[in-house]
């Protein structure tokens, strides 16, 4: 097959924990073509969706993951597969890269479906599952959340669109800050903020569970560094090995026909406890964590799942 992988800068992946460059490894031992393109280089010209970027080999080496062909213009109609892979934020830029490329449906698999990334971002679609969620509430209005934090006392803030743990802020029953914090994020963002009700699990970890077309395939758990709120492995977070349990597969049960559905074949969700916080299906992590600690191919899973659908 060919496959097009629009993501952020290959040459600044990291081999070992990388999940884009583990597909494009697993894609490339099933003898599968590749081509790598960033998102500022896809293009609308008169009916075809265009993409500039190279062919690609890529390769286990630290600081060199892979090697790129000479530039060229490709449509990408002519392609089995194009990944959506890069990074958020949830802007404006990613949403338009999104309705280009649900253009090529009937034409070209792309994964995840853009259609359904675009209306099912990560921290809204939980809120079609509210009996799995902690208090939630989603608001920019200073007052909205001032009376969600007098019901809750201590909560997490944290911007709607954001990723990686950035910007995300414990305020417990004693903190003063939230007036100021609300005045900084307004000051230079437009969107929303969302608030939940902090959970005194995350000391335990925050478990990212994998799905593979609607079906749980493992965890692994991310234990905040000392002194941090966050598990964010981008923000110092150990993973460890992790078992899934009954409530884990509870919620995938839960979750999973509605991803199966709507064509999100890699999702990663994060639970706390017992209770669901993300619906990952921008570009989740993880999988190479799960492979070392389980000793199993996810990334051939995801391949037999899109093999499966052409």
């Amino acid at each position: 097959m060919k496959i097009a992988f629009q993501m952020d800068p290959i040459g600044a992946v990291n081999i070992n924990a990388d999940s884009s460059f583990r597909l494009a490894e697993e894609a490339q031992a099933r003898g599968h073509e590749l081509f790598f393109y960033g998102p500022d280089h896809l293009a609308y010209q008169e009916g075809r969706i265009t993409a500039r970027g190279h062919d690609m080999t890529v390769q286990r080496v630290v600081g060199n993951p892979a090697v790129l062909g000479p530039m060229r213009e490709v449509d990408l109609a002519d392609f089995d597969v194009v990944w959506l892979r890069q990074d958020p934020p949830f802007d404006m830029h990613y949403i338009t890269s999104t309705h280009l490329l649900d253009r090529l449906k009937g034409q070209t698999l792309v994964v995840n479906d853009p259609f359904w990334v675009r209306n099912y971002p990560e921290k809204l679609l939980v809120l079609n599952f509210p009996e799995l969620t902690p208090p939630t509430a989603i608001a920019r209005d200073l007052e909205t959340i001032r009376a969600f934090k007098a019901r809750h006392g201590d909560i997490i803030l944290k911007p709607l669109y954001g990723n990686g743990g950035a910007g995300v802020f414990r305020l417990d029953e004693n903190d003063r800050n939230l007036s100021s914090l609300h005045e900084l994020f307004v000051g230079f963002s437009r969107e929303p903020l969302i608030v939940q009700k902090y959970l005194p699990d995350v000391r335990n970890g925050d478990k990212r569970v994998i799905l593979v077309d609607g079906e749980a395939v493992g965890a692994i758990n991310r234990i905040p560094a000392e002194g941090e709120v966050r598990s964010n492995m981008h923000v110092g977070g150990r993973p460890e090995k992790i078992a899934l349990t009954e409530r884990d597969r509870e919620i995938c049960a839960t979750i999973g026909p509605l991803l199966r559905e709507k064509g999100q074949v890699f999702v990663g969700i994060d639970v706390i406890g017992d209770y669901l916080t993300e619906i990952n299906v921008t570009s989740p992590t993880g999988i190479q964590e799960l492979e070392r600690f389980d000793g199993v191919n996810i990334a051939g899973r995801i391949w037999e799942a899109i093999e499966a659908k052409l």
